[in-house]
């Protein structure tokens, strides 16, 4: 069966159901990762947020779902997904605050402009860039979560991360969710033109190494970096963390009450 017919596609909610996703039932899927990026924007009324690498709209769509007056633009470049994004948006009623772009993040400056997207034109991007080393991982054989998974080496971070820069204001917010062993490669990139970073590492479970690193950073930014506190996702047990289960059920930001 083809993955793109409605027998491949689940209806699933986010946020205790104040966001209706539909995605496939097979390649990347939203979770915690979405969720928690989508968390650490904190957008104004009235401002433009680019969901870049948007696949279904899951972390646009909550973004939305939080902020009534913010504009979202959905940018990605299957069409499969692009058609399951805009389904969402009618969905969740933000047809007329929503753009969806179909552009390939890694394309040259030329093409992404030509494809729609608009230097300068966005307060807020937020993105989860494909995060496995191609060299360290085995290559899924599911041509989407692949895709979704790895950039290509050996400079596909700088690339996106570039992409991503060229659609902020000056001042404008990058969020940004990676695993936390490329932190290093991260601050590398937002050293050069970027300030104000926020960064907050994020943990399984106490005692456990942490497994994702979430950055907010402003271009053209001068303040110094701030370390927010780990978050624990996970009790002991199974279930999550208070601050964990109030982040998904989106009654918290990731960055609630540090500037």
């Amino acid at each position: 069966m083809d993955e793109g017919v409605p027998g491949d596609v689940a209806d699933d909610a986010l946020l205790g159901g104040r966001v209706r996703l539909r995605q496939l039932r097979r390649g990347h899927r939203a979770g915690t990762d979405a969720v928690l990026l989508a968390a650490a924007v904190e957008p104004q009324t009235g401002e433009v947020v680019a969901d870049i690498g948007a696949g279904t709209g899951a972390v646009g769509l909550m973004i939305a779902a939080r902020a009534i007056g913010v504009a979202v633009v959905f940018v990605e470049r299957d069409p499969v997904l692009l058609d399951l994004c805009r389904a969402n948006a009618g969905l969740n009623g933000i047809t007329e605050r929503a753009s969806i772009v179909e552009a390939d993040v890694l394309a040259s400056a030329g093409e992404r402009r030509r494809a729609g997207l608009i230097p300068s034109s966005a307060d807020w991007v937020a993105t989860n860039p494909p995060y496995l080393d191609p060299a360290r991982s085995r290559r899924s054989p599911d041509l989407r979560r692949a895709e979704a998974h790895a950039l290509p080496a050996p400079d596909g971070l700088e690339r996106w991360l570039d992409a991503c820069a060229d659609l902020l204001k000056p001042k404008g917010v990058l969020a940004l969710i990676h695993r936390a062993d490329a932190l290093a490669e991260c601050l590398a990139y937002l050293q050069r033109g970027f300030g104000g970073l926020r960064l907050r590492l994020v943990h399984p479970r106490r005692n456990e190494p942490a497994i994702r690193v979430v950055l907010t950073a402003v271009k053209g930014g001068r303040a110094p970096l701030t370390i927010a506190p780990p978050l624990v996702l996970h009790e002991p047990g199974a279930g999550f963390t208070p601050e964990a289960e109030a982040l998904h059920r989106g009654e918290t930001s990731l960055f609630c009450g540090i500037r």
